[in-house]
């Protein structure tokens, strides 16, 4: 069945101790005492989640009866008055909203719905990867940063793949110091209300009792199968009958489950120096990598206020970096709300081809980045979030045509990450999580720890590295970017929490703002718009750029804004990358043939995927009605898990 949307990318075709106990018990600033009631809800929580546990495995009802939620238009989008959930898995959405119901903060639901996310997608994310974490406070406007990227360990040296590349991307040699458990700790600490061992319930069972592999994850296996056979710890969990495992099969990790059991009873220190780290560890060093039990223990999770940058009449919180991804939205943004009317989002292909040339200018600009604590990127970080920079690049944009990557003036080679997985989480106070996980490459460096079950990253290989000779048709690898002990790779990734910043006073913004709505809505600047991000390595600026400005731009319904056809560049090689395939449910996602010609009258050079991004998105109504006594209004939720990884969301 035929589903229309014309506009940006033309139409769519057919389709306790201390370090464990719940976090009021520390004493935070803003804690209450450890009272009897208390206790009775923490326990009252434990129980929500806990009776979760016996459906997990079957994604949730098509209908969702309970209160505040309303019957489902698709499986891949829920709505909800009170609270929802998005991510890859529609399990780990579930154990999301679970915790959502037991009472939990939405960094509670981040939290378990991550920990499900790395037993059940394996090839995307898990413990033995990294994080970035955006979380809002809704009635603060607190908005807080978490960077558990994985750091080079302290053996690392710029030069440590001269003599065998293959390394910097496959094998143990290729793991950066994962940190993703002590980003979830550290969010917990801050936000949390349930027990931090109640969070981690539903991935221990999964692991443990077996999940069913879903045709998205036996896809990868399948493409994967002969790595995955090659290595004993894969092969056991994957492979275990000498062939991966097939859609509609059940894996079991007992390993796994034993050592996030040892880190829900003893805390993030049983990974980070304790029995659970020294194990990983040992199975690291015994393949061949350079990670220590003294690179766990001296990790930390760098925390700090989220980045706020304006475009377009909205505010973004996001990361800053070495996350590239705000700044390169924001630079994108500005580029295009620029002109002086933003109807050519809406109408033909023209938005399309000016998008594109946003991305190459922008992917040119984003290789000055890198981890701050190293390198100085605060000028960087200034031009590429400054208008008068966008309206620069703008006046080289040429509607009718499009140009060589030298045209752009790049000066170093592109960062070539992968993989990852992003979830969003809204509860009913409108405190927010945007979260983006990932072990870079699927499966990561297709090594697994066979004495805790932990797929380990080769995040290692988003360092730039020197090299003695630079191939034609290539650019110099980005110093910015070079390995050193301690230091975090530059990264896409795009978690972002979205907010009306209507009053802000910009022509664009009086374009999309007129003074009438002022009066109207005199409360919607500052409130929560949306939560959105992506998986997709290089392409995820692109993936949420597309979404952000389908639905809030064009006026495309948070469903179509994510399932509409995108276009991706990586500027080496000029190439423009169009969807055009079939996903798990029997959608067809496709560019559409005038579309195709548009671009190619304009000299753009064009080939489709069938691997296109992946976003989960968030968006909340903002009627006048939703204010709510405390200023902070409470609106229908609209949350969307995308059909390319077959996501199903799940609303409270």
């Amino acid at each position: 069945m035929a589903a229309k949307a014309g506009a940006l990318l033309g139409p769519l075709l057919p389709v306790g101790d201390d370090d464990h106990a719940p976090p009021a018990s520390r004493g935070r600033k803003h804690g209450r005492p450890w009272t009897a009631l208390a206790i009775a809800a923490a326990l009252l929580a434990m129980s929500g989640l806990l009776l979760f546990l016996s459906s997990v495995g079957d994604g949730g009802p098509a209908v969702d009866g309970r209160s505040g939620a309303r019957p489902r238009r698709s499986r891949h989008e829920a709505e909800s008055e009170t609270g929802a959930a998005a991510a890859d898995d529609a399990r780990c959405s579930e154990v999301g909203a679970a915790a959502l119901r037991a009472g939990g903060h939405a960094v509670d639901a981040a939290v378990a719905a991550a920990l499900c996310l790395g037993v059940v997608h394996p090839m995307s994310s898990g413990v033995g990867g990294g994080a970035f974490i955006v979380v809002r406070d809704a009635a603060s406007g607190e908005a807080v940063a978490f960077d558990a990227r994985e750091t080079a360990p302290a053996a690392a040296t710029p030069d440590m793949y001269a003599r065998d590349p293959t390394r910097k991307y496959k094998g143990a040699l290729s793991m950066g110091v994962p940190g993703e458990l002590a980003g979830l700790h550290a969010a917990w600490a801050r936000y949390g209300r349930l027990p931090w061992a109640s969070l981690f319930a539903p991935a221990i069972r999964l692991a443990r009792d077996g999940f069913e592999v879903v045709p998205y994850v036996a896809h990868s296996l399948s493409q994967k199968a002969s790595d995955v056979l090659a290595d004993p710890g894969l092969r056991a969990v994957f492979a275990p009958r000498g062939r991966v495992l097939a859609a509609g099969e059940t894996c079991f990790n007992p390993a796994l489950a034993d050592s996030l059991q040892r880190v829900a009873d003893d805390g993030v220190a049983a990974f980070y120096g304790g029995a659970v780290g020294e194990r990983f560890v040992r199975d690291v060093r015994a393949a061949g990598g350079v990670v220590t039990t003294e690179d766990l223990k001296a990790y930390e999770v760098e925390v700090g206020d989220a980045l706020r940058a304006d475009a377009m009449g909205f505010s973004f919180l996001g990361m800053p970096p070495p996350s590239s991804g705000t700044v390169g939205m924001t630079m994108m943004l500005n580029i295009l709300g620029g002109y002086e009317s933003v109807e050519y989002l809406k109408k033909g292909f023209l938005g399309v081809h000016r998008l594109i040339e946003a991305i190459k200018h922008m992917l040119a600009v984003r290789m000055d980045l890198g981890d701050p604590a190293f390198v100085n990127v605060a000028g960087s970080v200034s031009e590429m979030l400054s208008p008068p920079f966008a309206d620069k690049i703008r006046r080289r944009v040429v509607d009718n045509t499009t140009f060589p990557p030298g045209y752009y003036m790049p000066k170093w080679a592109q960062l070539r990450d992968q993989g990852t997985s992003h979830l969003c989480v809204v509860d009913g106070g409108r405190n927010a999580v945007a979260m983006t996980t990932t072990v870079n490459y699927v499966f990561g460096a297709l090594v697994l720890s066979p004495s805790t079950g932990v797929v380990r990253n080769n995040e290692m290989d988003d360092f730039s590295v020197p090299a003695d000779r630079t191939p034609p048709d290539s650019l110099p690898p980005a110093p910015a970017n070079f390995i050193a002990p301690g230091k975090r790779p530059l990264s896409s990734m795009t978690p972002l929490i979205i907010l009306k910043a209507c009053s802000r006073p910009a022509l664009i913004l009086l374009l999309l703002c007129p003074a009438s709505l002022f009066k109207a809505y005199p409360m919607q600047d500052g409130q929560l718009a949306g939560v959105v991000g992506g998986s997709g390595g290089t392409n995820i600026i692109a993936t949420v750029t597309q979404v952000f400005l389908n639905h809030f731009i064009v006026g495309m319904d948070p469903l179509a804004a994510v399932q509409h056809p995108r276009v991706y560049h990586k500027l080496i090689p000029n190439v423009v990358t169009y969807e055009n395939y079939t996903v798990i449910d029997g959608q067809v996602i496709a560019l559409s043939d005038e579309g195709f010609e548009f671009l190619k009258k304009r000299g753009h050079r064009l080939q489709s995927t069938s691997s296109g991004a992946v976003c989960q998105f968030i968006v909340q109504d903002l009627p006048p009605a939703a204010a709510s006594a405390t200023g902070v209004f409470r609106g229908r939720l609209t949350a969307v898990s995308d059909p390319r990884k077959d996501g199903s969301p799940a609303g409270l």
